[in-house]
């Protein structure tokens, strides 16, 4: 059986291209500002270049401009205009008092510039790596639930691939944060590619079977119906403990200790149950009361204990 999981993981992460990743990190961009003061044009380019070393700072830089002609306006990516200036309708403003309101709207308005964004501007970077890491975890979590009702689930929900693309659940769950560590990586000015991130890689494919042992053992002990909640909290919270600790990584340059890992997993196991049940409840509302049923014969609740490998370091930056 390992044997077969191997290859069904090794066919799936063939199917990922880091390419398209590495080449929107790399992709430039130009930012325009707007606003009626040289402190307040300060207040925005400091928020922007914020935690940056002296070198990315000046780099960084570059991709802001002050107040350019409105006849240049084309040339820029994003027109972002200080709370102290008349601006157009439906344009970007900068709250002193509430940044990350700018933030929340750029990345929701522009997805194709949440990678370069994130890259060279880190209040971007944090948001954007949350935002991956959740919305991985989700479709991670309900990839599990649809393989258990292929019928009901993929006409309910929209995942990246057709469920019958796989052959195993570990297939793609792998290959999901196989996805989700390149993403982290590009946003977080890191080589990108299966080489460049071996050890990650190498830390995730590995992580599998830990998640796979413990989803057999809980659907093996439950009739149907029972245990799909618990199996897609696991998935949900493997994949958040995994991107948790790539994201700190690739800032801090080291991840969580084993006891933080444990609480990150028992807050996320309980998370994804939640993810798992509003679905069910909205699809199956039958198999919510059999859960509820078989948990409250249950001698015991507590969340399965996390086997998941750190990510293994890779080189450091210079």
């Amino acid at each position: 059986m390992a044997v077969m999981a191997i290859a069904n993981i090794r066919k799936a992460v063939q199917s990922l291209n880091p390419h398209k990743m590495r080449e929107a990190a790399g992709r430039p961009i130009q930012i325009a500002l707007y606003a009626n003061s040289h402190d307040a044009y300060r207040r925005m380019e400091d928020f922007f270049l914020q935690g940056l070393e002296e070198r990315r700072r000046r780099e960084s830089l570059e991709a802001l401009t002050r107040g350019p002609f409105a006849g240049q306006a084309l040339k820029y990516d994003l027109a972002i205009y200080d709370e102290s200036v008349v601006a157009p309708a439906r344009a970007l403003i900068f709250n002193h008092s509430a940044p990350e309101l700018l933030v929340k709207k750029v990345l929701a308005k522009h997805e194709d510039l949440a990678i370069p964004l994130s890259r060279r501007f880190l209040p971007f970077r944090t948001a954007y790596s949350r935002s991956v890491i959740k919305s991985v975890s989700n479709e991670n979590a309900l990839f599990s639930l649809a393989t258990a009702l292929p019928d009901i689930i993929p006409s309910f929900i929209q995942l990246p691939w057709a469920v019958a693309e796989f052959a195993s659940d570990s297939a793609f769950l792998t290959m999901n944060q196989i996805r989700m560590a390149f993403l982290l990586a590009a946003a977080s000015d890191r080589p990108v590619g299966y080489m460049e991130q071996k050890s990650q890689i190498a830390s995730v494919i590995g992580s599998a079977f830990g998640w796979r042992a413990l989803a057999r053992q809980l659907i093996g002990k439950v009739p149907f119906g029972g245990g799909l909640i618990p199996k897609a909290g696991i998935a949900y919270a493997a994949t958040r403990v995994v991107g948790l600790s790539l994201e700190r990584y690739y800032s801090l340059g080291y991840t969580y200790t084993s006891e933080e890992r444990e609480s990150l997993y028992r807050e996320a196991f309980r998370q994804g149950k939640q993810v798992a049940r509003q679905v069910l409840k909205a699809v199956r509302p039958d198999l919510v009361k059999e859960e509820d049923a078989a948990a409250a014969k249950a001698s015991a609740s507590k969340a399965p204990q996390s086997t998941w490998a750190r990510p293994a370091p890779s080189e450091p930056r210079a």
